[in-house]
């Protein structure tokens, strides 16, 4: 939810940081400290000083950071730190002494190692699932157990609902102890791997995230993979690695990459070494997985080689060394793309809708002066031309999960849709506005528009979505309002802003907040986000996701509203809603997700859940009938003709032939908890393209087959939405007509 622009930093803000560095090789963290801490009191918008009030609050955030849950430290633990710490960190950070950090650390990495040994005992117990306890869903909103005795018997509890829960899981391909065993030992692992570089940055991330949800801290691991997200490109291989017992194991070749069209590598190899063109291996097992891909990735043209275990070795010491030259891997799934949608009338003709997706606002870090840097305007420029070639009708820009980016692409986003004119207006904490504009009278579409937006649709989402409204250029459709985040950050790599960092190429970075922006109409975002003109039910409109849930937000406020000119052509809004409001109820979908919300809201209300197997196994058999009854609904409602879709991406956008997809019914429950837990889907739900080893066509590139679109009902009832407002604006021409 980033929302980014170019700042000229004053030299003077910075001129007072220390010079004195730790040895020629690297940034003394103390000096990182200092510097991060100076930045935020003198160029944050909110200009807070690094006091008391605020050493308390950086003391609750790191503790918060560490145990999320509240399950490894005791409130005697916090009671401790607060007592210690609590006054007088604000000093420590501000003298580069990062003392309370470690010892805070080392405390909680001995609670760690005790837990899970007692896991490990607890797990030895037979265990039994017949009491009246209960645990809590969420435990952020529990105090920390009082003291050890409380602790021990939170975590009997926990280790019973999860042994319970393999016990009632449908695939019982392991024994439960085993496998939670197995789990914990892993999370040891991965935590003792943390070295004092991450105890560093957690703790820094902590400092500036008092300041404000959005502003950080990056290593400059973070900052490489920062620049990646924005530009949409790396250079290395193309696959995606996952840390596996001990292994950096292949789960994806990226299309398109070096690794996918060299046929060398598959899913499921397993890294054991990693060379630089004809040096030496260097030994990946049971190293970091950041460090693997460190290796892995590279410059342009250079040599890679690695050393793998093949997925079908039949023995553990099979080896195959490949060698591979780096090149420029673009992340397409990120791309803009769009689908070409022809709708039935009932009159026997057709109704022509584009629908953009736009996944974020990227753009290239470093693309000053660059004419063919990456762009989501000229992307998404491609895709509209493409789609106005084959004569559409009207256009959603759908922003569901966008999380915002770059500033200036969605200020030239929205100069495609209006003629000129002002877009955001931006406020620095001395009161300073500069007021970004679209100075080219240009307008790439003028008809019927909808913009579609969710709770997890923010920052420059929302400065999109926010100009639209105000001058009534589209009608926007979806969750009540979206995030909320109405700030601006910016990124300042401390080696420039602290030249005195003589290695500061490994100091990193911080992205700090300097702005809160205001819509032309004089309101700002923040926390009130954009409010949907046509509200649709939605599983994620829930006061949990959004700013207002974040720690220490900025407060809302309003500013001056501006001259602009309002689109000439009414949006139809109040009879646009009527009849969507109409249609709502008698949408079966729509009829679930009400449904669902309401059990999710109850079961967030109470925040518990039995570890009794009677109870559990009776909330399951519960959700299981549910289930079973909506799929019978499903397949007993007559089917509707489906739509013509096609695909059309950017490579594609300028080919004669689009390619043909297919809508498919919404699935059931099944998918939506895969996606809760953060699990892969089964093959048989994979789609299409997410293979790994595609057909080649004569030319040695891969062939993709498009993969089903779901129908959900939020789009079932925008294409609605889209079709009564071409309707009712066709019927504004023809009253224009005779009129005259």
């Amino acid at each position: 939810m980033k929302l980014l622009r170019s700042l000229r930093l004053p030299f003077t803000a910075l001129c007072f940081l220390s010079a004195s560095v730790n040895g020629a090789n690297e940034p003394d963290p103390g000096q990182i400290t200092i510097s991060v801490a100076r930045l935020f009191e003198n160029i944050h918008y909110t200009h807070q000083r690094l006091d008391n009030a605020m050493s308390q609050r950086v003391l609750r955030n790191y503790l918060e950071a560490l145990d999320y849950n509240h399950f490894f430290f005791t409130q005697e633990d916090v009671d401790r730190f607060n007592a210690e710490w609590a006054h007088k960190l604000d000093e420590e950070i501000l003298n580069g002494r990062t003392l309370a950090a470690h010892q805070i650390h080392d405390v909680f990495r001995q609670r760690v190692e005790t837990r899970i040994a007692q896991v490990k005992e607890i797990l030895k117990e037979e265990p039994t699932f017949d009491s009246d306890r209960s645990i809590a869903i969420n435990r952020q909103k529990v105090p920390w157990p009082a003291n050890e005795e409380a602790a021990q018997q939170i975590w009997k509890d926990r280790i019973a609902s999860e042994l319970l829960q393999e016990r009632l899981g449908k695939k019982k391909l392991d024994d439960p102890a085993k496998l939670i065993g197995k789990r914990y030992d892993q999370f040891l692992k991965n935590f003792q791997e943390q070295t004092s570089e991450d105890v560093l940055k957690t703790f820094l991330l902590c400092l500036a995230q008092t300041y404000d949800p959005h502003s950080e801290y990056l290593s400059k691991a973070d900052l490489e993979q920062f620049s990646i997200n924005m530009r949409l490109s790396l250079f290395g291989i193309g696959a995606k690695l996952r840390s596996e017992d001990g292994y950096a194991k292949i789960v994806e070749l990226v299309p398109g990459g070096p690794a996918l069209k060299s046929a060398k590598l598959k899913v499921g190899d397993r890294i054991v070494g990693v060379a630089q063109g004809e040096s030496e291996f260097v030994d990946c097992v049971d190293l970091k997985l950041d460090n693997v891909v460190g290796m892995i990735r590279g410059k342009k043209d250079t040599t890679v080689r690695i050393q793998v275990i093949p997925v079908d070795a039949t023995t553990a010491t099979d080896r195959n060394i490949v060698e591979i030259r780096r090149d420029e891997v673009k992340l397409k799934d990120e791309e803009a793309r769009a689908e070409l949608i022809e709708l039935p009338r009932g009159n026997g003709q057709t109704t022509k809708i584009g629908w953009i997706v736009l996944p974020s606002f990227y753009g290239d870090p470093d693309r000053a002066g660059n004419p063919n840097a990456k762009s989501t305007t000229r992307d998404v420029l491609m895709l509209l031309n493409r789609l106005k070639q084959e004569g559409i009708q009207g256009l959603v820009m759908d922003l569901r999960r966008d999380g915002g980016g770059f500033l200036d692409e969605a200020v030239n986003l929205t100069g495609l849709f209006i003629k000129k004119g002002p877009v955001v207006q931006a406020r620095s904490w001395n009161g300073e506005v500069a007021v970004s504009r679209d100075k080219d009278p240009r307008q790439e579409y003028d008809g019927p528009m909808v913009v579609l937006v969710n709770r997890q649709s923010a920052s420059a989402s929302e400065i999109f979505a926010g100009a639209m409204q105000d001058y009534g250029r589209a009608v926007v459709v979806g969750d009540s309002k979206t995030f909320g985040k109405g700030t601006v950050q910016q990124m300042i790599e401390l080696s420039r802003a602290v030249p005195f960092l003589a290695n500061g190429t490994d100091a990193g970075a911080v992205k700090l907040t300097i702005q809160k922006f205001y819509r032309v109409a004089g309101g700002s975002t923040q926390l009130k986000g954009v409010e949907s003109d046509i509200v649709l039910p939605s599983i994620y409109d829930q006061p949990e996701i959004g700013e207002e849930s974040l720690k220490d937000p900025l407060p809302y406020d309003t500013f001056n509203a501006l001259d602009f000119d309002k689109w000439d052509k009414p949006l139809h809004i109040d009879e646009l809603r009527r009849r969507s409001m109409a249609r709502i109820p008698n949408n079966p979908e729509f009829r679930y997700v009400m449904e669902d919300l309401t059990r999710i809201r109850t079961r967030t209300a109470e925040n518990k859940i039995s570890i009794n197997e009677k109870v559990r196994q009776a909330e399951l058999d519960e959700d299981k009938a549910l289930k079973e009854l909506r799929q019978g609904e499903r397949k007993a409602r007559a089917k509707d003709k489906e739509p013509k879709a096609y695909r059309i991406t950017l490579d594609n956008a300028a080919k004669k032939d689009l390619i043909a997809v297919k809508f498919v019914e919404p699935k059931d429950e099944k998918e939506k908890e895969k996606e809760a837990a953060g699990a892969p889907a089964d093959a048989e739900d994979a789609p299409s393209d997410s293979i790994t080893e595609p057909q080649l066509d004569k030319d040695g590139r891969p062939i993709f087959k498009a993969p089903p679109f779901r129908l959900d009902p939020v789009k079932q009832e925008t294409f609605n939405v889209l079709q009564d407002f071409i309707e009712l604006s066709r019927g504004d021409a023809s009253a224009t007509v005779r009129k005259r």
